[in-house]
């Protein structure tokens, strides 16, 4: 469920980089493009902040990547079925909260969800949708519920055999929020951070504007429906129109519905803006799998928190109380 660069940082002034008090910095980690962004009167702290977001990225990387044999993660993945797994308390945290959201989104948000990794693949070469009943297989290990934490003993355990977990929908939200908190102990009180679609902005630009942030039009690669202004806020969009796979004519796009294995159908894309990239970006990928109605409901229960969908008929939704600003 990895989102997508559907957001460009439209700064007030002509270019950031012509500015004497901005730094930035664009790298790729956890598998996307983060850029990072620091305003201080000192270039000294800019720099040092930006480093130190970028090795704390790269540390949380190493400690939920599936990819990694040697993560946390990968370890109660080989253990599934098998025992618990004593974890660091910052993972066990991490998972802790991904189950809450999942209990909130009644499973349309779930770490579970990863034993689908090996059902459906979008590298083009596929020529055949996966059988029936191996996407029913798959989905028989999707279950929030089988993640079992114990508090007490600091450990996590898998409960059935072949359940994986995974963290491509929140993980990146999490290491932006942690790469920020880094940034401002250091002295940024103004800063950018966009982790591959999942976005974080506080204080304001050099210039004393706003950030603002453009919504990308799904239907028109580099162009925007509309834009936002963001006061120390998230917005994560979940696309599903640049990651596909096309057989027999038919388009599958990569967000699957963990309660079907099948992909979602009826929205291009979904942006959630909260004052937390994590929620956002869980958030971002359970209202696509909600669908409109039952996700804008859920949105609009939610404290400072906005949703806007733009279904595939390129028709806007939004929630009750979202201003976006129109070209």
């Amino acid at each position: 469920m990895n989102k997508f660069f559907l957001f460009i940082l439209m700064v007030g002034a002509p270019s950031i980089f012509a500015q004497t008090k901005t730094s930035q910095k664009v790298i790729s980690l956890m598998g996307s493009r983060f850029e990072l962004v620091a305003i201080h009167d000192n270039e000294e702290i800019r720099s040092k902040s930006i480093e130190a977001a970028t090795m704390e990225i790269r540390r949380i990387e190493n400690l939920i990547s599936s990819w990694n044999p040697n993560s946390e993660t990968s370890k109660i993945n080989r253990n599934a079925g098998i025992q618990p797994v004593k974890i660091s308390l910052e993972l066990f945290n991490l998972i802790e909260r991904s189950k809450k959201v999942s209990k909130l989104t009644d499973g349309a948000f779930d770490i579970s969800f990863s034993s689908m990794d090996s059902v459906w693949f979008f590298d083009g070469k596929t020529i055949n949708p996966p059988d029936s009943s191996v996407v029913a297989a798959a989905v028989q290990k999707i279950k929030y519920q089988n993640i079992i934490l114990n508090r007490a003993e600091q450990t996590v355990m898998l409960k059935a055999h072949g359940m994986k977990i995974g963290f491509g929908a929140i993980g990146k939200g999490y290491a932006a929020n942690s790469a920020k908190k880094i940034m401002v102990e250091i002295g940024i009180t103004n800063g950018m951070i966009n982790a591959g679609g999942d976005l974080i902005a506080w204080g304001k630009q050099e210039d004393e504007t706003p950030w603002r942030v453009g919504v990308a039009d799904p239907s028109k690669k580099k162009e925007y429906i509309a834009w936002l202004t963001v006061h120390n806020q998230s917005i994560v969009t979940s696309g599903n129109y640049e990651k596909y796979v096309l057989i027999h004519g038919k388009r599958y796009g990569h967000i699957i519905n963990p309660k079907t294995g099948y992909p979602v159908t009826g929205i291009q894309s979904v942006t959630v803006i909260s004052p937390d990239a994590e929620l956002s970006d869980a958030l971002a990928t359970s209202v696509f799998v909600l669908g409109v109605e039952s996700g804008l409901s859920l949105i609009n229960q939610l404290k400072n928190t906005e949703c806007l969908i733009i279904d595939d008929q390129d028709k806007i939704w939004k929630s009750a109380k979202l201003q976006l600003n129109y070209y």
